[in-house]
Parts: C-alpha cells; sequence; structure tokens
C-alpha cells in the first residue's frame, strides 16, 4: 500500500511528465529554425517605461487587478462606451480629442513576459526609465518644440511622420516594436534567407535579410550614407533566437522617439520562439548621443486568431489637405479678429 506522501510525489510527477508529454512543441520552418510566421501582438496597458505610482517591474494579479482599475485609459475607455442617457440632452461643446473609444485598442492587461505581469517594457536600468544623457534631454526639448509646431503646421513637411502616413507611430514600426493605443500586431513571413515583419499600423513592412552569422551579418549593413525609415536590418540565428541588428535609422525618424536615435545608433532585437503560442521578445539600445549607457527591454508577442487587415492610412489622402485647409481656415480668423482689435 503506497503512503499518501508518496502518491502526492508520484501525482506531482505525473503531472509535470503528462504536461510535458502534451506540450505543443515550437514549430519548425523548413530551415531548421523556430517558425516565427503568423500573427502576433504586443497589446497591453505596459508601456516602454515604468508605470507612475510604482517602482517595482513586477507585480502581483492582485495589485495589477488593483492598477487596472484606476489606469487612466481603461477608465477613459469605460467612460466612453457607456450606455448615453438620452434625458440628460447633447453634451456641452468642448474639444471631442482625436479618438473615442471606438478606435481604440490599447489591450487590457499588463504586458506578461515569462509568466510575470511587468510594470515597464524596460527592465534595465531598474528604475524602468530611459537613461538619458544631458545632450539627448536637449535633443528631446527641441524635439517636443517641433511636435508643438506640427499640429498648427505650415506644409505638409512639417508634421510628424506618422501623420504623414510615412511610419508606424509611438514607435510600433521598430527597432524596438513597441505596443500602440491600436492596431498592436504583427504579420511575420519566416523563409531560409529573410524574414518579413509586416507591421499593421501605418502598413510598414520590415524585410530582414538572414546571414549565416553575426560577422556576416553586420558586414551585410548598406551603405553608411542611407538613412533608411525604421533603419537598416539584418539578422542571424543564435541557437533558436532570430537577432536583428538595426543601424543608420532615419535622423527624423531617430528624433520624433520614443525610442531616440541618431543614424550612429544601434538596436538589437531578439525574438525566441517558446511556445506555439508565444515569442519572448527582448531589444537593447545603444546611442551615446542621447543615452549615459546601453538599455534593455522585453515583452511577450502573443499568436493573434485574426489574420491582419489593410491600414490605409489617409486613404486617397483627402486628411492631409484638410488638416491643412482647417489650420489656413483658423490663421485667417485669428487675423481677422486681431484686425477688427485695431
Amino acid at each position: 500500500m503506497l503512503r499518501p506522501l508518496t502518491l502526492a510525489v508520484l501525482a506531482a510527477a505525473c503531472t509535470l511528465s503528462c504536461a510535458t508529454a502534451f506540450a505543443k512543441p515550437v514549430p519548425r520552418a523548413g530551415d531548421g529554425h523556430p517558425d516565427l510566421s503568423g500573427v502576433w501582438s504586443n497589446a497591453s496597458v505596459t508601456h516602454l517605461t515604468r508605470m507612475p505610482g510604482t517602482s517595482k517591474l513586477v507585480i502581483g494579479e492582485v495589485e495589477a487587478k488593483a492598477l487596472l482599475k484606476s489606469n487612466p485609459m481603461l477608465r477613459r475607455l469605460d467612460a466612453d462606451t457607456a450606455p448615453i442617457n438620452s434625458e440628460e440632452g447633447a453634451p456641452s461643446p468642448g474639444d471631442p480629442g482625436g479618438y473615442n473609444g471606438f478606435w481604440l485598442d490599447p489591450g487590457r492587461n499588463f504586458g506578461e513576459v515569462k509568466g510575470e505581469y511587468r510594470t515597464s517594457w524596460i527592465i534595465d536600468p531598474i528604475d524602468g526609465e530611459l537613461p538619458l544623457s544631458e545632450t539627448g534631454r536637449k535633443l528631446i526639448a527641441k524635439a517636443n518644440a517641433y511636435a508643438r509646431a506640427a499640429d498648427t503646421p505650415a506644409g505638409p513637411d512639417v508634421m510628424e511622420p506618422w501623420d504623414r502616413c510615412l511610419i508606424s507611430s509611438r514607435g510600433s514600426g521598430g527597432p524596438g516594436m513597441l505596443n500602440n493605443i491600436y492596431n498592436s500586431n504583427y504579420e511575420i513571413v519566416h523563409t531560409k534567407g529573410a524574414v518579413t515583419i509586416v507591421v499593421e499600423m501605418i502598413h510598414d513592412a520590415r524585410i530582414i535579410p538572414i546571414f549565416p552569422n553575426k560577422s556576416a551579418a553586420q558586414a551585410g549593413h548598406g551603405p553608411a550614407a542611407l538613412h533608411p525609415w525604421l533603419g537598416d536590418a539584418t539578422g542571424w540565428w543564435d541557437g533558436d533566437t532570430l537577432v536583428i541588428e538595426t543601424i543608420n535609422v532615419n535622423a527624423e525618424q531617430g528624433r520624433a522617439g520614443p525610442i531616440y536615435l541618431t543614424p550612429q545608433g544601434r538596436v538589437t532585437e531578439r525574438l525566441t520562439r517558446t511556445s506555439a503560442s508565444q515569442i519572448f521578445y527582448e531589444f537593447g539600445v545603444e546611442d551615446p548621443t542621447y543615452y549615459t549607457r546601453p538599455w534593455r527591454a522585453q515583452m511577450s508577442l502573443n499568436a493573434g486568431k485574426e489574420p491582419l487587415f489593410e491600414y490605409a492610412c489617409h486613404e486617397g489622402n483627402y486628411a492631409l489637405p484638410d488638416i491643412l485647409r482647417g489650420v489656413r481656415a483658423s490663421e485667417a480668423k485669428t487675423a481677422q479678429s486681431k484686425s477688427g482689435d485695431h
């Protein structure tokens, strides 16, 4: 007769072995490496830098639920999608904002990495903040002034690159690929000689040639005189991890942030498929102009159940002339008001 302790040990061993036996293996591509192909999402309320009000990188489920209740974005969504009481009448006049709850889709939970809820993508430095240099702070202050001027553009070239539908907003195009307030989805197409990452937001596509090793990949970068949008990316396999190195990011993209880079900066991304439904994604950033030291970030890419659809930014390009026309009308109204004061 087996003792209760023996039964418990056997049960635990069976649970572990059974779970291992029935766990789905990581899919492999034709080249023998883990297959990264599929639709993936990094949607969550966790942002690049540490969430205000908490000093911890990792929080438990109870604390996560409490913080979600007070999350400004989720409270806004809940208020915006609440049923309307017709007896209250029309809302008071005012700025309706750029988006209402119908368009926003940031995710409803914190990012979960290795089974832990995270309060920031940044894991190093431990405070979850960008290690900005004094020069970096001054450059960002200039960039913020540029962004304010872009709110009342003199012409299309003054507007931010995502407002011109050139690259994804909020850094979701990469490198590294951050979550957005909606459309935080990617489709990866994995072939023997290249990996293409299609970014849902603004329809970006990163085509990354794969080289036999790190030395060959670094030698495979294009001319330093070229500074393409999303940078010059090459890749290689480090065991079961795809490593992507990006340099020569376009200066306008680097100025706009939120990952600030000069063309001399370097971003190294690592994608490791850990299961049939998840990719472990991490990246490191080096740029001595903006930062006092290199820094690192992590997040999970979770398998999606639906295909990506076309993101038609400024479809027919009607929005851009309408934006400029509205600014000119506002300027004319202000000028007329000033002339009337005299």
